[in-house]
């Protein structure tokens, strides 16, 4: 018998390139839709992702209803191959699955070389020998699928029992045979192009109201420093705090006042919980937005009564070499409470005082 090869068929068409294109559009725009959507909790980006997949699997069958019914329409046919090689990949069943390497000669076309895989039974195994005769089906537009008959007709069984072949030299055609680097290439590049056309569409859900891609501003607080004669001021949501430079100290005559006035200015009218007052830092702690509190305005402080408690806590507590000191109004149980802390080298004391400076009471070291 004169035995001639024949290539393993080729996929790489203009229709197949288009499906890989389209089917990684698919999935880049309904992955980074439905990721996205989850992100930033938009319910048409979810939906999309979540729908895009069913539609196009949908036009996808209908597409494919002629081509799947041309192929049901042809018959398979019948043929003799001779078993080139075969390999057990193992499997916990009674069923092996198995590559087969095989000789096809078909009765009316060139014999040719192809690889498959099948399941064989593990005590039918030894009867699938290399250099055996096997009848098989093949379907004609289709080579490549191949599939050994188990149990033949008796004619075809006599066939293969007096049968000799020869092998085909040349590469074995694939059960399935492998997609091209351009298919593969153009269904990365529908992926990547379908994401960027979904993180385009929506950026302005996904980066900002503005389309620039910037990041929102934050809602919870916001902050702010600028700076006037050597000192710095900060406002968040919080807090606010001034700093003085160096040389300058909140005793000082109208400092106290315009430190409380910088944090307080373009008409704020936030109430206060605590303001902290230390030789060169104020610390204000403010009432949360929206939520009804005990505070007190901070520019009633009694501005002009603060030095002078800071200096009977000095020198009436009895205090040893004062260092350091303190002042803290509090505002939470309803009134203004203000309260003179000093620290000295042996101890420290304190004095408490009405909203207006006027000392109630002193606790001395």
């Amino acid at each position: 018998m004169t035995i001639t090869a024949v290539a393993p068929p080729s996929r790489t068409t203009p229709a197949g390139l288009a499906l890989g294109f389209l089917t990684g559009g698919a999935i880049g725009v309904s992955l980074t839709a439905f990721i996205s959507g989850c992100v930033v909790g938009k319910a048409p980006l979810i939906v999309l992702g979540l729908a895009l997949p069913a539609v196009y699997g949908l036009l996808f069958h209908l597409c494919t209803v002629p081509r799947r019914s041309r192929e049901r329409a042809v018959a398979p046919r019948t043929a003799l191959a001779m078993i080139e090689s075969r390999e057990a990949l193992g499997s916990n069943t009674s069923d092996v699955p198995v590559r087969f390497e095989l000789t096809v000669a078909p009765d009316d076309a060139p014999a040719y070389r192809v690889e498959i895989r099948q399941g064989v039974n593990l005590v039918e195994l030894p009867d699938y020998r290399p250099r055996g005769i096997v009848v098989v089906e093949y379907q004609p537009d289709r080579p490549w699928k191949v599939r050994i008959v188990t149990r033949p007709t008796p004619a075809w069984e006599e066939r293969a029992a007096g049968a000799r072949l020869d092998s085909v030299p040349g590469p074995a055609m694939r059960n399935d045979p492998p997609e091209s680097r351009a298919g593969g290439f153009l269904t990365l590049l529908g992926l990547l192009l379908g994401a960027a056309g979904v993180l385009l569409f929506f950026r302005a859900d996904l980066f900002g109201h503005d389309g620039s891609g910037a990041a929102p501003n934050p809602s919870v607080s916001s902050s702010s420093s600028s700076s006037y004669s050597s000192s710095t001021t900060t406002v968040t949501s919080a807090t606010g705090t001034v700093t003085l430079g160096p040389g300058r100290s909140m005793l000082d005559h109208g400092e106290l006042r315009k430190a409380v006035e910088s944090l307080t200015q373009d008409g704020d009218t936030r109430q206060a919980l605590t303001v902290v007052v230390q030789d060169r830092l104020l610390t204000v702690v403010f009432s949360p937005t929206g939520v009804r509190t005990a505070g007190f305005d901070p520019r009633l402080l009694p501005f002009d009564r603060v030095a002078a408690l800071v200096e009977e806590a000095r020198t009436g507590l009895g205090v040893d070499s004062p260092r350091s000191w303190q002042l803290i109004a509090d505002g939470v149980g309803g009134s203004l409470a203000l309260r003179v802390t000093v620290t000295g080298d042996r101890g420290s004391g304190s004095l408490e005082a009405d909203g207006q400076g006027t000392v109630l009471r002193r606790n001395g070291s």
